[in-house]
């Protein structure tokens, strides 16, 4: 029996950090285990490489959802990172923060000490932005800069989304969204900036640091209500470690409650379902699930040379040459080019859309295959769904991909909110410069023209954009269907933590690996005060 002070259950970007911070006091003896392997794909840090390591099972567990009828039953991609540094190895790395107001709810719902006022030092605590005004971290160790690529359509699109009345936002991240602008993202010199880099691999020769790859956390061992360690699988043979402080899991808003429902931990009724026995009951476990919802609408382009030319034949050779000489071009790009944040009239608070335009268009979004005729796209996400589903374990053997059921597009306003969005978008594309270099609305086509038929539309061709939160919600002790407490600690049990976006209450208005460092650095501090008291 290994024996640490802390065990990591994840090694994705919430594990990264913790280890990282948890390691730092040579007295913490830290085991991180990761059910993936070390990232050495050649195109982890290459920033387009993310179409490649989206369809890689090396790096992408690759699960998908029941399906259901909010989305015309098909079966939607939900990929998950795998290996150290997690979804940070293969995302779209654009950061955002969020609005003020997404972290006040959560402290209104119960996680005390959440709210805009506490968690902002964080973010500036892992902030490297140069170009940052005081509002931002200068000196932490996740660089994020702005998208270099400039092209005809970027220019054009933010042009006409000046003619359309909507502002240009020098910083979306500094207190307000509102307006378009270039994307701000989590590279160094134009290549992939993942938390490994930034926290893991520089602690990797600390004595008192031990990470474990291709080895799954089978299930939670306990004495009486206090988790006591972990089982997992490595090379075939099942092996236990003790933990004489916590058990920390960071495995994502999939994999843990999973993991805590083959622990005997969750509803009861269900547990028994899998042919085990329950040890403690909470109802919240797998549910409150969110994820931001999109569409991708195309247009057929003339008088400018896209990404899809670009990333052909000859054309293709100049720029594999030009990323390796001078780091610029369509390798240095993630999902996003020109953002935008504007307002329905179905708005809770702040921006209620986001806008990914990029001068390329998919074939086949899925996939990752693009047309091969000039091209744009603007997807369109809701950013505050009211729409929550669940994910539970559908055997007792952790290898199994659980029961994801998203339930997308089902409360709410969800659906208005997107076809508005889809509706403004166009208002956009109407505008000069941009409507000249147009040739036709490719998807979903100007004969879908109305709200009723965008929804329909929306349904039948929607994706994710990977940003799974809230299965192990954070709320008050009272709270029946929290999971962990304000501090992290699973309710009713101790040795217990949970530490990455499965205990967000609610979604944050845009792309959520800002929020999991956020949540990881938090952690990393409760966790060291409690120690010390």
């Amino acid at each position: 029996m290994e024996t640490y002070d802390y065990i990591i259950v994840g090694g994705g970007t919430a594990g990264c950090i913790l280890a990282e911070r948890l390691s730092a006091n040579k007295k913490h003896r830290v085991l991180v285990i990761e059910a993936g392997s070390p990232p050495r794909s050649p195109w982890i840090p290459i920033p387009a490489g993310f179409s490649k390591l989206l369809v890689n099972q090396r790096y992408n567990w690759r699960l998908t959802s029941t399906p259901e009828p909010t989305t015309a039953n098909r079966a939607i991609p939900i990929p998950r990172g795998r290996g150290l540094g997690g979804s940070s190895l293969i995302n779209g790395m654009i950061y955002v923060r969020g609005q003020e107001q997404d972290y006040d709810r959560w402290a209104e719902a119960g996680a005390q000490g959440w709210d805009w006022r506490n968690v902002e030092p964080y973010f500036k605590r892992f902030e490297h932005c140069a170009f940052g005004d005081s509002t931002r971290g200068q000196a932490g160790p996740m660089h994020i800069e702005e998208v270099a690529e400039r092209c005809k359509i970027s220019e054009a699109a933010l042009a006409a989304a000046h003619a359309a009345g909507w502002p240009m936002n020098k910083d979306y991240n500094s207190g307000d969204q509102t307006g378009f602008g270039y994307y701000q993202v989590l590279q160094k010199n134009r290549r992939r900036w993942s938390a490994y880099d930034a926290y893991l691999r520089p602690a990797l020769s600390r004595p008192n640091l031990t990470v474990k790859t291709d080895a799954q956390v089978q299930r939670l061992i306990f004495n009486g209500n206090h988790c006591a360690g972990v089982r997992y699988l490595k090379a075939g043979r099942p092996m236990n470690a003790a933990a004489s402080s916590e058990v920390i899991l960071c495995a994502g808003s999939i994999h843990n409650p999973q993991l805590l429902e083959l622990s005997g931990i969750g509803q009861p009724e269900h547990i028994k379902t899998l042919g085990i026995e329950p040890i403690h009951a909470l109802n919240g476990v797998g549910e409150n699930y969110q994820d931001h919802y999109a569409t991708r609408m195309n247009w057929q382009v003339r008088d400018a040379v896209t990404i899809n030319e670009r990333s052909r034949g000859v054309r293709l050779i100049k720029e594999l040459m030009r990323y390796a000489l001078q780091r610029r071009g369509i390798l240095s790009l993630g999902t996003g080019l020109v953002y935008g944040f504007v307002s329905t009239p179905y708005a809770k608070y702040g921006p209620d859309i986001q806008y990914f335009i990029v001068d390329a268009s998919y074939a086949n979004a899925a996939e990752r295959v693009l047309d091969k005729t000039p091209g744009m796209t603007i997807g369109v996400t809701q950013l505050q769904p009211e729409s929550k589903g669940s994910i539970h374990a559908v055997d007792s053997q952790i290898g199994s991909s659980p029961a994801i059921r998203p339930n997308f597009l089902s409360a709410g306003d969800d659906a208005n909110a997107l076809a508005e969005g889809m509706q403004m978008a166009r208002k956009l594309v109407a505008q000069s410069p941009l409507n000249s270099l147009l040739v036709e609305e490719m998807n979903p086509g100007m004969d879908v023209n109305d709200s009723e038929s965008l929804i329909e539309w929306a349904r039948e061709t929607g994706q994710t954009i990977y940003h799974p939160i809230g299965t192990c919600r954070m709320g008050r002790e009272d709270d029946d269907q929290a999971v962990v407490n304000s501090r992290l600690k699973v309710r009713g049990l101790s040795g217990l933590r949970i530490a990455d976006a499965s205990v967000m209450p609610s979604m944050v208005s845009g792309n959520t690996q800002g929020a999991v460092m956020m949540v990881a650095e938090k952690a990393a501090d409760i966790i060291i005060a409690d120690k010390a008291s």
